[in-house]
């Protein structure tokens, strides 16, 4: 009774607020009406292949978008939880350079929720990594975070610094994906230590943001060398051209 008491006067006190608009909420990590009605959740024809939205509905065969078809990635399926705009571009934009730690748990809930269908009772989960002056810098990891939590909240595997970043690269946001291959050359490898831990199993590479795709391309290639079973990909928010 007395803890009961003291979580209800911490509740007055500190009534819970919402994740991107402040105005008070029912409970902890949520959102109100008007906010969840403006996040651009992705639940439609997606592609199977990166999570991008496609037009039309759904039938029972899976649906490759464009991209996939021309330049075929080297990962089994990919889901993505939201579409990297509007709300959705806030939210991300606060956990990876504000200190919005807050958002992690519901977040991991969504993408958790979006992929399913491509886990497996050994699926293992690792994180896309920063650089470790990056890391330093920032004091986390958003996609280790993403992928830990999703890792509790399913129960299941996760293998924290699977993967480190072996040189700094410079940011991506606005160089073409043929830059972007040449950058990311051998920039990412497999953590030496964890390389049997990794040996046969199935993998999920977990990221805060899919653009291009070519850093989950490194991850996945370097897990494959490892050898992995199979690797499958799930980003937080999928970024699309003319959305």
């Amino acid at each position: 009774m007395k803890i009961t008491a003291i979580q209800s006067a911490l509740r007055i006190l500190y009534p819970a607020r919402c994740l991107i608009c402040g105005d008070i909420v029912e409970s902890d990590f949520g959102l109100c009406v008007p906010c969840w009605g403006d996040m651009p959740f992705l639940d439609g024809l997606d592609c199977d292949c990166c999570g991008a939205p496609l037009i039309g509905v759904s039938f029972d065969w899976a649906e490759t978008c464009d991209d996939c078809l021309a330049q075929p990635r080297p990962w089994a399926k990919g889901r993505a939880a939201l579409l990297y705009q509007g709300s959705a571009r806030k939210l991300v934009l606060g956990l990876k350079h504000g200190d919005r730690t807050d958002v992690v748990r519901p977040a991991a809930q969504w993408l958790l929720s979006s992929c399913e269908d491509i886990l497996t009772e050994d699926s293992l989960f690792v994180a896309v990594p920063l650089h470790w002056r990056r890391q330093l810098k920032r004091r986390y990891n958003q996609s280790s975070l993403l992928a830990y939590e999703m890792a509790k909240l399913g129960h299941y595997g996760f293998l924290d610094g699977a993967l480190k970043r072996a040189i700094s690269t410079k940011p991506l946001e606005k160089v073409t994906t043929e830059e972007r291959t040449i950058i990311l050359s051998g920039a990412i490898e497999v953590h030496r230590r964890m390389q049997d831990q990794l040996s046969g199993r199935s993998v999920v590479i977990v990221d805060d943001v899919m653009t291009s795709g070519e850093t989950l391309c490194a991850c996945t290639d370097v897990l494959l060398g490892a050898g992995c079973a199979r690797v499958d990909v799930a980003v937080l928010a999928r970024a699309v051209r003319n959305m």
